[in-house]
This record gives structure tokens, C-alpha cells and sequence, in this order.
């Protein structure tokens, strides 16, 4: 499914600016609660991408009390399992339905037309139907900036990167690390390394000790686990949380943390559902809109890093720096974007290259 992602996918129908109006319970006594489910792709973790979707479901259910009641189905694999699952819970009663990964969206497309009356969320997907709407992040905006951190800090000028798939949402992640890297060290390479899989604790591990081998000595990535957290921490380098905080179990190698913040969406789509005010298409929220965040900082990265990270960070939730702005060059030398142009959001959400200073391919 990864590998053939063809799809042209275009700003249309937007739910835009994504906001989160008041969310508090407005069920009449004694009326049935909303009933929400949850799909994830790995077990609940202690940190790592399903952890922060599982705190999203938390923080609905804090704020909705009794209005809301929330079914969890995790470790599920995309595919054949994903599809069983969904209809198990679209046929138990459950009026919106969170699915979590970006393999469940054609499942997930396929049971909400034999359910017309369930409101889906396809976490991660890009494809819209009349009860099912898309939802994702603008990780690149924290990626950006995690860049800026690991430009500063790396002694040998090689930054690793441990991917799952080469789909957009992780090359504009991937891309933007290393713009924001070589905006203060053109010098500076990305070597990534494609595991075709978001869920492997060993061969993620694997991965990044190949690259500490291959001169790296700050990494990050995009993969369910904080595995290359773990093996940053043993080998003594640096190293930038993805999705949580996990200097848990990074204590010293944890330069800072890119993080997922889904509580205030869930809680508003369910809320929709309440008030019978809930719509199809597409949200996409960043730094501005609190759904990406940039903090949890570690003692290796001066006050003087932290300040730069978070001066940028204002220039782009204000508007005065854009990320993708050309010229853009792509690592095999061919002009991407001219001088003084931007892309567009059609662009970024159709990325298939990786820019100059990354050193791989776009292929697992």
C-alpha cells in the first residue's frame, strides 16, 4: 500500500483553521452517551505514537465526564485485521470511530459506507467520504525545528534518521529536518535508514546502531516506539524525540521532543457528534493550533539552542517563516522550487523526494 501511494491529494474541502470551540457535555439527563472507539496499530506504550492517541482519548473523556464512553481496540494490524475490527465496532453500536493509522484508511473507507449512519476519522488518511473525515498533523513545522537543534549540536555533521515508509507525511518530515538542519549548517547530512514497518522495536534499534556506526551522532524518527531513544541513550549520543517525551528512558541523550497533542480534536469531533453538528473533511493542525509541540528539552542543549529554537518557532506560527520556501533542491541535483517561491499545500501533501543533504532514496 505504501509503495504505490499515488494519490493526487488537493486542499479541497478543508476543515480550515482547525480550531476547538467549547467542548463542555451537553447530553440531557439521562440521555445515551457518545459512544467512541479507538483503533491503534501497536500495544498502549509509555511513550510513542499510540501513547499520545490514547492520551487524546483520555483528555475526551476528562472533559466530557459521563456524555462520552470510550471503547480502545489496539495492536491491530493494517489490513485484513483492521477491516474486522472496524465493522466489530461499527455493528456494536459506536457512534464515531478514531482509526489510527494511516494503513486503516481504505478499510476504514470501506465499512463506513455499510455503516452510513457511524462517523469515522481516518487518522493520518487522505481520503473523505460522506461520514468519514481525515485528520493530520503538520509534524514538519516541530521536524523543522528539531533540525535547527541537531544543526547546532552535531560534532560530526551527520544526523540519522530511522523511517517507516517513504509515504509524504514522513518525507515532509524527513525533508524539513534537513532544511532546518543545513539553515544553520550547511554542512550538515541526513542518512536515513527505511525499515517498511512503524512497528519493530528490533529492527528499529538495528537501524540506529548502523547508523552510529556511519559517523551519526545525533538521530531521530518515525517509527510507533521509542526504541532509537533507548539505543541513542546506551551509546552515549544525541538524540530528538518523536511524538513523546522520553527522557524517561533517554535521561542524558534526549536533546528535545517533538510531540503529538490529539486531546483537543478528539474531543471536539465527539463533541460534534453530540450536538449533532458533526461534518466530513480534511483537518491539518500544527504548531499555531497546539496539535504539534516543541519542548522538553535536555541538559546537553544550551539556553542559547533552546532560545533560537523558540524564536523560529514564533516566526512560524506567526507566519513570517515558511518552511518550503525555494530554492529547493533535491539530493540528486534537480531544481525542485525556484528562488522565491513557496510550495503549495497540494505540494507538500503529494511530497515523493528527499532535498539535498539527505543521503538515500525514496524507497524502503
Amino acid at each position: 500500500m505504501y509503495k504505490n501511494l499515488a494519490a493526487v491529494i488537493t486542499a479541497a474541502c478543508f476543515l480550515s483553521p482547525f480550531s476547538i470551540r467549547a467542548t463542555q457535555p451537553v447530553s440531557a439527563p439521562g440521555s445515551k452517551p457518545v459512544k467512541a472507539a479507538f483503533v491503534y496499530v501497536t500495544p498502549v506504550f509509555e511513550a510513542g505514537w499510540t501513547h499520545q492517541h490514547d492520551e487524546g482519548r483520555k483528555s475526551v473523556e476528562k472533559s466530557l465526564g459521563q456524555a462520552v464512553k470510550t471503547t480502545v481496540v489496539a495492536n491491530v494490524a493494517e489490513g485484513a485485521d483492521s477491516e474486522r475490527v472496524v465493522r466489530d465496532l461499527a455493528q456494536q453500536g459506536h457512534d464515531i470511530i478514531f482509526t489510527t493509522s494511516f494503513g486503516y484508511m481504505e478499510p476504514t473507507l470501506k465499512v463506513a459506507k455499510e455503516f452510513p449512519h457511524v462517523k469515522f476519522e481516518s487518522i493520518t488518511g487522505y481520503k473523505t467520504d460522506a461520514n468519514v473525515a481525515v485528520a493530520n498533523a503538520r509534524y514538519y513545522e516541530g521536524r523543522y525545528l528539531a533540525g535547527v537543534a541537531a544543526g547546532r549540536m552535531t560534532q560530526s555533521n551527520v544526523a540519522g534518521y530511522v523511517a517507516g515508509f517513504p509515504i509524504p507525511e514522513v518525507l515532509q518530515g524527513l525533508n524539513a529536518f534537513a532544511l532546518g538542519m543545513r539553515s544553520v549548517n550547511p554542512k550538515a547530512q541526513v542518512k536515513v535508514v527505511w525499515l517498511n514497518a512503524w512497528f519493530d522495536p528490533a529492527k528499529e534499534r538495528d537501524a540506529a546502531m548502523t547508523l552510529f556506526n556511519q559517523s551519526v551522532d545525533v538521530i531521530t524518527f518515525h517509527t510507533a516506539t521509542n526504541a532509537v531513544m533507548v539505543a541513542a541513550q546506551e551509546r552515549g549520543k544525541m538524540a530528538i524525540a518523536y511524538h513523546s517525551d522520553m527522557r524517561k528512558v533517554a535521561p542524558d541523550a534526549q536533546l528535545m521532543a517533538v510531540t503529538h497533542e490529539w486531546g483537543a480534536y478528539y474531543t471536539q469531533r465527539v463533541t460534534d457528534v453530540q450536538k449533532g453538528q458533526w461534518r466530513t473533511g480534511s483537518t491539518r493542525g500544527g504548531l499555531k493550533e497546539g496539535m504539534i509541540r516543541v519542548g522538553d528539552f535536555g541538559p546537553k542543549l544550551p539556553a542559547k539552542v533552546r532560545s533560537e529554537i523558540q524564536q523560529i518557532q514564533k516566526e512560524i506560527v506567526q507566519g513570517a517563516r515558511q518552511l518550503f520556501q525555494g530554492p529547493i533542491v533535491d539530493n540528486e541535483g534537480k531544481l525542485v522550487l525556484p528562488a522565491g517561491q513557496q510550495l503549495s499545500e497540494a505540494q507538500i501533501l503529494n511530497m515523493n523526494y528527499l532535498v539535498a543533504g539527505v543521503v538515500g532514496k525514496v524507497s524502503p
